[in-house]
């Protein structure tokens, strides 16, 4: 296995919109997902799992005997990421980790693990930080984007240096970098050597590393002083953006991020002709609509391309291509002082 002893995967819970995001693969949770398409290559005691408070006993209940590593409050995926690499830190220095959000929908399980296999081998032979790219098949506001640059030996030719991330473009450049056609998206999955991410934070975000380290091992309460005076920041932004040692290997798996109502599309709409239905929905004369209704009956007539989401305070309706655009009424209901349906 690559990595030998030291070697960790951690999947990092995230709640994000759709909240219900967790239960909606089969019949187990995408966390529990997450975990299992590991196995056979890493062992369940070499997992770690970062989660938030509010999560910790589902997370528990899910996953008995993993180990958890828990942040008192939500500071973007830098923190995280520092936090658990402190950790493996005092478990082995050498240790080689990958970064595996929770929230990702993986079909085909053993090119996945073939590909993580090979991410680790290019990790542990250089202080490189790996990033996954992923062929796009559409224009996507939601992703951010990688250019890669030159290819490096070996690997296939999988793997080059990383040009330039691009964050999530409007629509307009989303498209223009689709038809330019050297782009990737970016995967946000990681594998690096924990010194090495380390090293990044302590030149790049010293202001999160820091406080981390001087709380790491002292406690909840020292801990949760920490957290209350880090930056919110991602990883890929406080870190990637600026290090000279990033570099981007071709998944060859099939891959979505699952973090709007449209990318549940493909889940779903198994037996739901051509829409994709969970709960009760009576389409008529209606084609490629996502509806989500557990309770109430959603009656849909002549209408294509429409996401709606029927919850108990609450009803959701927009167009598919704008389903990535819902964090703009989570801030019209802020500002609005409607924080009851947040």
């Amino acid at each position: 296995m690559a990595g030998g002893s030291g070697t960790r995967f951690w999947p990092r819970s995230r709640t994000r919109t759709p909240k219900q995001l967790l239960p909606i693969v089969g019949a187990r949770s995408m966390l529990v997902e997450t975990v299992a398409r590991l196995t056979p290559l890493i062992s369940r005691a070499r997992i770690l799992v970062v989660t938030a408070r509010t999560q910790a006993a589902a997370v528990r209940r899910e996953l008995p005997g993993i180990d958890l590593l828990i942040e008192p409050r939500g500071r973007n995926t830098a923190p995280a990421i520092a936090l658990a690499a402190l950790a493996l830190q005092r478990r082995d220095p050498t240790a080689v980790m990958a970064v595996l959000p929770a929230d990702h929908a993986i079909g085909d399980r053993a090119a996945f693990r073939a590909d993580l296999r090979l991410a680790f081998d290019t990790a542990e032979r250089s202080d490189a930080l790996v990033t996954f790219g992923i062929e796009p098949t559409r224009v996507e506001t939601g992703y951010g984007y990688i250019r890669p640059g030159p290819r490096l030996p070996g690997a296939g030719g999988r793997v080059a240096r990383v040009d330039r991330f691009i964050e999530k473009p409007e629509r307009a450049r989303a498209a223009a970098l689709l038809r330019e056609g050297r782009v990737l998206w970016n995967a946000g999955i990681f594998t690096w050597r924990v010194e090495s991410i380390l090293a990044a934070l302590r030149a790049h975000l010293p202001d999160v590393l820091g406080p981390l380290a001087a709380a790491i091992g002292r406690g909840p309460r020292a801990l949760a002083a920490a957290y209350r005076r880090l930056p919110s920041v991602s990883i890929d932004t406080g870190v990637l953006e600026h290090a000279r040692g990033a570099v981007v290997m071709r998944a060859r798996f099939p891959w979505s991020d699952v973090g709007s109502w449209a990318a549940l599309e493909p889940l779903w709409a198994a037996g739901n002709g051509t829409n994709a239905v969970r709960g009760r929905a009576l389409p008529v004369d209606s084609h490629g609509c996502v509806v989500d209704s557990p309770a109430r009956l959603i009656a849909l007539l002549g209408v294509d391309d429409l996401v709606v989401v029927d919850s108990p305070d609450a009803v959701l309706v927009c167009r598919k291509d704008r389903a990535q655009d819902v964090r703009v009424v989570v801030d019209e209901l802020r500002r609005r002082g409607l924080r009851r349906y947040l």
